[in-house]
């Protein structure tokens, strides 16, 4: 069951124990407000989170949500900014759920450091897995005419983003919509991957499928369980590390 979803039935089960909770309470003759009863909530769903063994930001996530929910009430916002915000969170994050990456952004200095494994000439076709805005594949397409490079995402609104950034600024970088598992990765000299450590299991086991001798798989930040990259190196002095392995 995706944690998610786990998450959401946690909170529902949270919901007679809170009820129970609070009548032994007030039976007690301690009131309880509103306020009061979403924070009795959280606090059960939480310890059935602990319970459960998801990880321990769902227990953070458990406690705040009813006292989130509980403060937003009091704003009195239409429900229509509601429905906007979820379609818009919807549009950006689409199934974070399933897959368990949320969009995370590099930055130049990555960009630089994976551009150095590049051969200086010839033909060298990139893919960037979980593509967000595309600015590594529009960074790595304007390095010089013969990297080929691609992205790929499964979020609308990150993917129209990326296109139509390249379309306005003539970039050929080309970007598809959809899930980096149906893309055939002996098709490329080097996949870039910043995804989530909940995914870099079936990342290796595709990429040991697919990846031909003398390509490259290069993750930033995140390692591959018992596979010790090749190298490793740090765009930043004390950041995250780029992990490098060689086929």
């Amino acid at each position: 069951m995706k944690p998610a979803v786990a998450a959401l039935l946690l909170q529902a089960a949270a919901i007679p124990l809170t009820l129970g909770a609070t009548w032994l309470l007030a039976r007690a003759g301690i009131p309880m407000s509103y306020a009061g009863v979403a924070l009795v909530q959280g606090v059960i769903a939480s310890s059935l989170t602990w319970w459960r063994g998801l990880a321990s930001w769902w227990r953070l996530i458990q406690l705040l949500f009813p006292l989130a929910l509980y403060a937003t009430a009091q704003l009195d916002i239409p429900p229509a900014a509601f429905l906007a915000l979820f379609l818009f969170l919807l549009l950006l994050y689409w199934s974070t759920y399933r897959t368990q990456v949320p969009y995370y952004p590099s930055n130049r200095r990555v960009w630089d450091a994976v551009a150095g494994l590049l051969p200086p000439q010839g033909r060298a076709r990139v893919i960037d897995i979980g593509s967000g805005l595309g600015g590594f594949t529009l960074d790595m397409a304007r390095r010089r005419p013969g990297i080929e490079a691609s992205g790929i995402e499964l979020a609308p609104l990150p993917w129209f983003v990326s296109s139509l950034r390249a379309r306005l600024t003539g970039s050929t970088a080309r970007f598809l919509r959809g899930d980096y598992n149906d893309l055939n990765f002996a098709d490329y000299e080097l996949v870039f991957a910043y995804l989530s450590p909940a995914a870099m299991g079936a990342l290796w086991r595709k990429a040991s499928r697919e990846m031909r001798p003398g390509t490259l798989l290069v993750s930033y930040e995140f390692v591959i369980d018992d596979r010790l990259p090749n190298r490793t190196v740090y765009p930043t002095k004390g950041g995250q590390a780029l992990h490098i392995w060689h086929f």
